[in-house]
């Protein structure tokens, strides 16, 4: 009988450590063993070690999504710009190359012949070239503008709350995130729009905001890495703001050195198209006058005349 309840109790233990062995900051995550290791997979067969006590590296992210999506695996689960030098994430997830810590590479080519130079996010911050490219160093983003538009909502939004609302959604949702780098918030109650500036002091390499802000854009869009799949939902006097959109804006310790000749056509053919109606403007300005004078001209001819 004795014997019978100790393996009850150890099959009991068993199975309360398996429950126990999850990862609450990836929801693709494997694991078991004790203690409890967690990894996901971004290669075939390449699996990745991962610290669930915290919010997993961005590059980490991008490979596991990068590794489902080749596969056909799910990745779902159901303002402006703060300075001249931000700049936005055009060119969506890639297959990076990470350290072993995480960071990313500073030079990136996902598996092609073309590569080009990124931040700690892991944004383009250059030029796409050949595989001569150099990238010096990983340039540190230091300020992310998080630009939010939320649901309608009832009543107004009381704004003498929104920003200690907001630093605390984001302290609780990720992993204790640190509050103290929320340094400001704009609304405009009309637009239903929030600006979030989230800043770091230059130099700074402990802090890592570009993970919060990954973690932040898939919650928003209803993609959450999380096992938990809560919405990022911050409460204003009772009043929870549901978000619908999101827009990021990077800004690093050196500004980026994007150049007109990688421009893309789109944006080519609005600067000709603007070219074209300045000269066409200044054309019709010019003949106008000279219409004009033309007309002074024949009416002197004509007072001459009669005199």
């Amino acid at each position: 009988m004795k014997i019978w309840i100790a393996l009850v109790l150890v099959a009991f233990a068993a199975g309360a450590s398996a429950q126990s062995c999850s990862c609450a900051t990836m929801k693709w995550a494997t694991c078991d063993g004790t203690p409890c290791t967690c990894n996901v997979l971004v290669g075939n067969n390449v699996k990745q070690t991962l610290n669930c006590n915290a919010l997993i590296p961005k590059c980490f992210l991008m490979k596991a999504e990068m590794y489902r999506a080749k596969k056909g695996l799910d990745t779902r689960t159901l303002g402006g710009k703060p300075v001249e030098t931000a700049f936005v994430d055009n060119d969506g997830i890639y297959d990076p190359d990470c350290e072993n810590d995480g960071k990313f590479k500073a030079k990136q080519c996902n598996n092609t012949e073309e590569c080009w130079c990124v931040n700690s996010a892991g944004v383009r911050r250059t030029d796409k070239g050949d595989k001569t490219l150099k990238c010096e160093k990983l340039v540190e983003t230091y300020w992310v503008r998080l630009q939010l538009t939320h649901k309608p909502v009832n009543g107004s939004v009381d704004e003498t709350k929104l920003k200690a609302a907001i630093a605390d959604a984001i302290h609780k949702r990720y992993v204790n995130f640190n509050k103290d780098m929320v340094k400001e918030i704009q609304y405009d109650p009309k637009a239903r729009m929030i600006l979030v500036d989230v800043k770091k002091p230059i130099g700074d390499r402990k802090s890592d905001l570009t993970h919060m802000a990954y973690y932040m854009e898939k919650d928003v869009k209803v993609l959450p890495l999380f096992k938990n799949q809560e919405k990022f939902e911050p409460t204003v006097s009772s009043q929870k703001l549901e978000m619908d959109n999101i827009l990021v804006y990077y800004v690093d310790e050196e500004a980026p050195t994007f150049t007109m000749k990688n421009l893309s056509g789109g944006i080519i053919a609005v600067i000709v198209v603007v070219v074209l109606a300045v000269v066409a403007g200044l054309l019709v300005l010019f003949f106008a006058r000279k219409r004009q004078n033309q007309r002074y001209n024949k009416a002197q001819q004509r007072e001459m005349e009669a005199m």
